[in-house]
């Protein structure tokens, strides 16, 4: 059985695990929706959103906490992106709210290590450039509720990913704007503000991430999300985005760009987000960057209900890190046998995930159903790398879903 590889470059400390539409799809399936027993819908054990994302879709959430809200397996949309409606939460401070942010045009980040260090407002942001693309949006720890051991945080299953357009000004622009990076640059810092109406220390809680620099090539400032000015909730006024890397590393209410020699000294970069052996911890341990190939079938899964024996679509998500999604298989026996899917609907480049479809004819029975992805160079691998914290999950295994063929 094949294990996911943690590749280090200790250089860098930089982590690799393993590394449209759907019209015209005729939907053959006969699914009859079911109760979501663990998903506290339920009249007896009911949960509310929290106020601060009321506008969100109650039914397509699973809420761990008020900082951890996830996405039903079948709820991330029957087309490429997922509505915002149904984008899960992660946070790791308050969302700000409209008063704190104040007037969204007037919102400020500081550049720095650049040639002409800058202070630029959102409105200013505008002005310089306007692009929008496309990633997935995924919380380092999503599968973490597949690990075997107690791991301490919300136990996603596959809910804490998202595929998003976002709108916003490339950081390129933004650099060009302030004559260059320094010499000496290595890595490219973000920092939020959202603790700063906490009063908290700084360094235990600030939002800061450092990447390579490189990533700026990439990244975004986005002030817009799936067509709607970006949501508080979602890091509002303003957040980075770096294609191909967890979601830590977009930072949300971002007030501060630099590019710097060393990695950021605060908690959230130091000791927090490292892959570490099980009952060991420390900044010497890979820190969560870029994600991995992975895919996980979307329906029929085991929360739309028993299926109609004959024809059956089985649909899923795929995704390729860094690198674009090429190819997936499908088993309906658990990893058996497998056969190839089709890729379906528009490719929105190597940042988004890709849509995969197969048809098959199933009769009646209960079968195991899993995918395995691959980027050409990196296939997806049947087990779990097992850490402390339940990061970087991509195993094939522990995402399969069972149904029932009736």
């Amino acid at each position: 059985m094949s294990k996911s590889k943690i590749i280090v470059n200790s250089s860098r400390r930089n982590f690799l695990a393993g590394s449209a539409s759907i019209a015209g799809l005729a939907a053959t399936a006969a699914i009859t929706p079911i109760t979501f027993a663990n998903a506290n819908h339920t009249v007896d054990g009911a949960k509310g959103l929290p106020d601060f994302i009321n506008w969100k879709n109650r039914d397509a959430l699973i809420i761990h906490s008020d900082k951890g809200i996830e996405t039903h397996r079948s709820a991330i949309g029957e087309s490429i992106i997922t509505p915002n409606a149904n984008v899960y939460i992660r946070n790791n401070m308050p969302t700000m709210t409209d008063k704190q942010i104040g007037n969204r045009k007037n919102w400020k980040i500081s550049v720095s290590g650049v040639k002409n260090p800058k202070t630029f407002t959102l409105a200013q942001l505008q002005k310089l450039g306007h692009t929008t693309i496309a990633t997935i949006l995924q919380c380092s720890g999503n599968g973490r509720g597949f690990f075997g051991h107690k791991v301490r945080g919300s136990q996603w299953k596959t809910g804490a990913a998202a595929c998003v357009l976002w709108t916003g000004v490339p950081v390129k622009a933004v650099v060009e704007a302030c004559g260059g990076i320094v010499k000496g640059a290595v890595f490219m810092t973000s920092s939020g503000v959202d603790h700063e109406p906490t009063g908290l220390d700084p360094k235990e809680a600030m939002i800061e991430r450092s990447v390579p620099k490189d990533v700026y090539k990439d990244a975004i400032l986005a002030w817009e999300m799936n067509g709607d000015p970006l949501p508080n909730s979602h890091g509002g006024p303003l957040r980075t985005v770096t294609p191909g890397y967890y979601g830590i590393n977009n930072v949300k209410h971002v007030g501060k760009l630099s590019f710097t020699e060393t990695e950021s000294d605060v908690k959230y970069m130091k000791s927090s987000y490292r892959i570490s052996p099980i009952g060991k911890k420390g900044s010497q341990y890979p820190t969560c960057w870029e994600m991995s190939v992975k895919s996980w079938i979307t329906r029929p899964t085991d929360e739309t209900g028993t299926v109609k024996a004959g024809k059956v679509q089985i649909v899923g998500v795929a995704m390729g890190g860094t690198k674009k999604a090429k190819s997936v298989k499908v088993s309906v026996d658990g990893g058996k046998s497998w056969k190839k899917a089709k890729l379906i609907g528009p490719d929105l480049g190597k940042f988004a995930w890709r849509q995969f479809a197969l048809e098959t004819t199933l009769s009646a029975g209960t079968y195991t159903l899993s995918s395995k992805a691959s980027n050409g160079s990196d296939t997806q691998p049947e087990l779990r790398a097992e850490n402390r914290r339940g990061y970087a999950h991509n195993g094939w295994k522990d995402h399969s879903v069972k149904i029932s063929v009736v």
